[in-house]
């Protein structure tokens, strides 16, 4: 099932491949990444968005920030160390990775009330995917709708998605990634939580896609850089929940030589049919099986410019990807967006970031590195 949209420019495929009082005590409550169970955020704990905000036209104009993408620094680059990290991530301890929002309740916080912000959007625009040396046969058709269950479409997301594996605050936790297309042939994509919260870079980070049970497949991949979007930077805007690495070779071999890349689509529409896949890892899942969710989107009636789908995947499935066009006999799609995180009070609800002209700008500056 392949649906396509209109008035695209593609883009050819690369070579090889807050201010204000303080929080009012009736603000919503809301945590980062996948959804648990009990409706709480994916990622890591809630955004810390403005305690008050102006009504005035500036304050509901679009938000693009600065015109840098943020980077981790060499502080923490300088400690990714390919060898040390491919005997650090051990199959214990990739299986005993905590889903990140489960290690730091602490960062759940009260969403302020504020005006909603438009993301800054441009001409729509697709990057086409690559296909990997020795392409997963899909097998489709999967359920339309699906609340969350799992994949056994097969098709290139099973090579293409993965889990990514990181410390945080010295404890080991986990998210979600997508290797994409891309100039470098090295790019992730993944949430803005996944590489950088609570002020702190993330450190010991790979990815490793197709990841079964303990193992992988095709391999642990260090990052290189770590970049996320000025916002997420700033303020950790949920709106701009978006990040990406670029991953270091493995064996003389770059990512997407191995494991395909998914195209992209920026600037697109709200109310589309989408996928969205990841590795929750908290209860009722155990981060060992690739899952979707599938549907017609939504955009977010609450507090931020976000797609929204009916969804119950949870922690740990933070930073998986979603897709527009996806085509189930393949497994390819292009991915708009990523799994962000849900409000507490509106269960089995999944919302991911826009894919606007920021999101662009990251993926162009880590496809270029």
């Amino acid at each position: 099932m392949r649906r396509t949209g209109s008035h695209r420019t593609t883009f050819p495929t690369p070579t090889g491949a807050t201010s204000g009082s303080p929080l009012n005590r009736r603000s919503r409550y809301a945590r980062w990444g996948a959804i648990t169970a009990s409706a709480a955020l994916l990622a890591t704990g809630a955004l810390a968005a403005p305690a008050a905000a102006s009504s005035s036209p500036a304050a509901n104009a679009p938000d693009s920030g600065k015109s840098a993408v943020a980077t981790a620094p060499a502080s923490v680059t300088e400690t990714q160390d390919p060898e040390r990290l491919q005997e650090f991530w051990t199959a214990e301890r990739m299986r005993d990775a905590t889903p990140l929002e489960q290690l730091a309740p602490e960062a759940v916080t009260k969403l302020g009330q504020q005006p909603r912000k438009s993301v800054a959007s441009g001409a729509e625009r697709t990057v086409e995917g690559v296909t990997p040396a020795a392409p997963e046969r899909g097998v489709g058709p999967a359920d339309f709708p699906q609340a969350g269950g799992e994949w056994t479409g097969g098709g290139d997301v099973v090579t293409t998605s993965g889990r990514v594996f990181f410390t945080y605050d010295g404890r080991q936790a986990s998210c979600s990634g997508n290797a994409v297309t891309s100039e470098n042939s090295s790019t992730v994509m993944t949430a803005g939580h996944c590489v950088k919260m609570d002020g702190n870079w993330h450190t010991d980070w790979v990815f490793v896609p197709g990841y079964d049970n303990g193992e992988a497949p095709h391999g642990k991949w260090t990052a290189s850089e770590t970049l996320t979007t000025p916002q997420w930077e700033a303020s950790e805007d949920i709106n701009y929940d978006v990040g990406a690495a670029v991953v270091g070779e493995l064996d003389g071999k770059k990512l997407t030589d191995v494991v395909g890349g998914q195209g992209l689509a920026f600037n697109g529409e709200h109310n589309q049919d989408m996928y969205a896949f990841g590795f929750p890892a908290a209860d009722p899942y155990d981060g060992e099986r690739l899952i979707y969710c599938s549907g017609t989107t939504f955009k977010d009636p609450l507090l931020s410019n976000d797609h929204g789908m009916d969804c119950d995947m949870t922690g740990g499935s933070s930073g998986g990807p979603w897709f527009t066009d996806f085509d189930e006999s393949t497994g390819q799609g292009l991915q708009s967006s990523v799994n962000s995180f849900g409000y507490v009070f509106l269960p089995n609800t999944m919302f991911g970031p826009h894919f606007g002209a920021d999101a662009e700008t990251l993926y162009q500056t880590a496809q270029s590195s």
